[in-house]
């Protein structure tokens, strides 16, 4: 954090100790989209490098459309249709760029909903061949269903000076989990995605499984 944006922030009264990122570096990023501000950064010493993706300065402003993303390598990187993972990320990009402002939090170490990769392909064996969802292919094995720390995205966000938030999601549990680490979120933009048989079974787990509000998957059944 540089002392120019650490001083404007703490004029703001938005910074506390605790907030400080333990590593940062900013550079220009320009991708197919267009120009964004890459912010690399460490929540903790010890623990896994994040990034956040701004288009415009969102220092200050409210109810910046922001997006959450929890790392999908199999989804964000492979294009894998079990999920709609990498989809939600390429609608929550054009969002912001038809926007013209606003910022992509993607969080790494999140890869299975906290579980890990390795974790996260032997559930998918479950489901294939045994017929469980995304819920009980986990706890099959003795996982837990989600372990995702969702504090280094509320973190960075101050660090960025956003004084509140529009979420791009699905999930009110991740609007309240932002909400329980000191972040605004004055209201949830729907990411529905189109609904298909390689991913209807996993959607329809989530609707019902995990509470996400995806009234699109009505007409579809698995």
């Amino acid at each position: 954090m540089t002392f120019s944006r650490f001083e404007e922030l703490r004029t703001r009264g938005t910074t506390m100790q605790d907030d400080v990122l333990a590593d940062v570096a900013e550079s220009e990023l320009v991708t197919r989209r267009g120009t964004f501000r890459a912010v690399a950064f460490r929540d903790r010493v010890d623990g896994p490098e994040h990034l956040a993706l701004t288009r415009g300065d969102p220092l200050g402003h409210e109810d910046v459309l922001v997006r959450v993303h929890s790392e999908c390598l199999t989804g964000d990187v492979f294009g894998a249709l079990r999920c709609e993972c990498g989809a939600q990320l390429s609608s929550a990009l054009d969002a912001i760029v038809a926007e013209g402002a606003g910022v992509v939090v993607y969080l790494r170490g999140h890869e299975g909903r906290g579980i890990g990769l390795v974790a996260k392909v032997r559930t998918h064996v479950l489901q294939d061949e045994g017929g469980f969802d995304t819920v009980d292919s986990a706890t099959a094995l003795g996982l837990p269903v989600d372990v995702r720390d969702f504090g280094p995205a509320a973190r960075v966000l101050r660090h960025l000076g956003v004084a509140s938030v529009r979420l791009l999601s699905n999930s009110s549990d991740k609007v309240h989990a932002l909400a329980a680490h000191g972040v605004a979120v004055t209201a949830r933009v729907p990411l529905l995605e189109p609904v298909d048989e390689h991913n209807v079974a996993y959607l329809t787990a989530k609707r019902d499984r995990l509470g996400h509000h995806l009234p699109h998957l009505d007409p579809v059944r698995p």
